[in-house]
């Protein structure tokens, strides 16, 4: 468990008065994530998902986003969940809307008899992004958002 001068020495990382906004934004978005999860999964998409804009991030910026995601769960723990749902999702929602064209999957492990080993990644152009390893060898894709149009 993260004591009190750990969480302040962890928002001492925060560069200036504009990081520090955007890393509230994702903390707050991050603590929503499991009461997002919990509506049905076509609700989840029409909540989540935003067409791209034109411009895409720079990789600074992926960057940013990914080390503030990650610093979350530090700070505003219990708030704020550790795991791949809250990462996969708080980062498809801010990549989306700086216009990179991200989807997340969905899948379970088939070899799992009782299907409690899940995982979600984003994926761009159809390979694992910010993934340290490749989930697909291991992890049945059941859903993916955006949602196929049709």
């Amino acid at each position: 468990m993260s004591t009190l001068p750990s969480r302040v020495r962890a928002v001492g990382e925060l560069g200036d008065a504009r990081e520090a906004f955007l890393f509230v934004r994702v903390g707050v978005f991050a603590a929503a994530v499991p009461l997002i999860m919990r509506l049905p999964l076509p609700r989840v998409a029409a909540l989540v998902t935003r067409p791209t804009r034109r411009r895409s991030p720079s990789t600074r910026e992926v960057e940013q986003l990914e080390r503030l995601i990650a610093l979350a769960p530090r700070v505003a723990r219990p708030l704020v969940r550790t795991g791949c749902l809250t990462r996969g999702v708080t980062l498809y929602w801010f990549l989306r809307r700086r216009g990179l064209d991200v989807e997340l999957r969905f899948g379970l492990d088939p070899d799992q008899n009782d299907c409690t080993q899940g995982h979600c990644w984003l994926s761009l152009h159809d390979e694992p992004f910010l993934e340290k390893v490749d989930p697909r060898p291991r992890f049945a894709e059941l859903y993916r958002l955006p949602l196929a149009a049709g």
